[in-house]
């Protein structure tokens, strides 16, 4: 049996989803629905005795939190606690594909998504072109109403996510990265920001850390190895993309990569086939995929002697 606990900032999709369950004829008590905030709904659930196993999804540091009060009664933890994933152009990229993947990992769901492409690392022979190419695609996002057709990016989920997401926004001007486009709230009703982009290096706290909003900072390498050095010198590990046309690099990046999930030319949600899992503060355990349908199991052995 299941209890879910949706987030308090955005519950409605979940709680559909447990109707749905309902109507579809779900035994009573198979899946329950838990709702409220987290230092109260959440941590009765994780100390509840009658509950095996946390699945979270968030911060590392409430992660760290659910971690040590479920070590208390050595209950069963998966922990996926997002991320700070590089995006590494390659010299040979197709750059009309990169342009594109790269925009939607940075903007898909206002940035507020853990696998967000969010340092987009670029050989220094291409990044102007790169450069210029992403600053006239983030200006040509619609930002508007989630429920009109054309909409490309909607609201950030609360006043206080916007608050954040400026304020690291204004940390980045305040060290030194270039602000090239954006930068600033919609003038409109409700949490609009307009997507941004920076031109900085990798120490620059916007590149250390997640902010979970429209924000990407694009960092020049020289060479491959300066490029997987940017990429792993992170405290996360959730997904990388590698931007390349040669499959020799591609594998090479893939297997030196310190990340949980690889895409190679492309960018997108997690397949429910393969394992989503992170390493290092993005998280332990797995979701999906065969691996994850193993983590909420516990082995039995019998053995019978006749």
């Amino acid at each position: 049996t299941v209890v879910i606990k949706p987030a308090e900032d955005a519950s409605l999709s979940t709680i559909r989803l447990v109707e749905l369950i309902e109507e579809a004829g779900f035994p009573a008590g198979v899946v329950n629905l838990v709702t409220g905030s987290g230092a109260v709904a959440g941590d009765a659930l994780v100390r509840h005795p009658d509950v095996d196993k946390i699945s979270f999804t968030g911060s590392p540091g409430v992660g760290r939190r659910i971690a040590a009060i479920a070590s208390e009664a050595l209950k069963k933890v998966t922990l996926e606690l997002g991320g700070k994933s590089p995006q590494i152009v390659c010299r040979d990229a197709d750059l009309d594909r990169v342009i594109a993947g790269a925009s939607i990992s940075m903007f898909a769901n206002q940035g507020q998504t853990c696998a967000s492409g969010s340092r987009v690392l670029v050989h220094e022979a291409i990044a102007d072109e790169v450069t210029e190419r992403l600053v006239a695609a983030a200006q040509s996002v619609i930002v508007g109403d989630p429920f009109a057709p054309d909409t490309q990016m909607g609201s950030l989920v609360s006043e206080r996510q916007l608050e954040r997401v400026d304020g690291y926004v204004g940390r980045g001007k305040a060290e030194g990265a270039r602000l090239l486009t954006g930068g600033r709230r919609i003038d409109r009703p409700g949490y609009f920001y307009a997507p941004t982009l920076f031109a900085g290096d990798n120490e620059l706290t916007i590149a250390r850390e997640e902010i979970f909003g429209p924000v990407g900072t694009i960092i020049r390498f020289q060479d491959d190895e300066e490029a997987l050095r940017l990429a792993n010198a992170t405290d996360y590990g959730l997904t990388s993309v590698v931007w390349t046309q040669d499959l020799a690099t591609a594998n090479r990046f893939a297997r030196q990569l310190r990340a949980g999930s690889v895409w190679v030319n492309a960018w997108g949600p997690p397949h429910p086939a393969l394992p989503w899992l992170g390493v290092k503060t993005s998280g332990l355990g797995s979701e999906l995929g065969r691996s994850g349908i193993l983590a909420n199991t516990v082995e039995k052995t019998v053995s019978v002697i006749s």
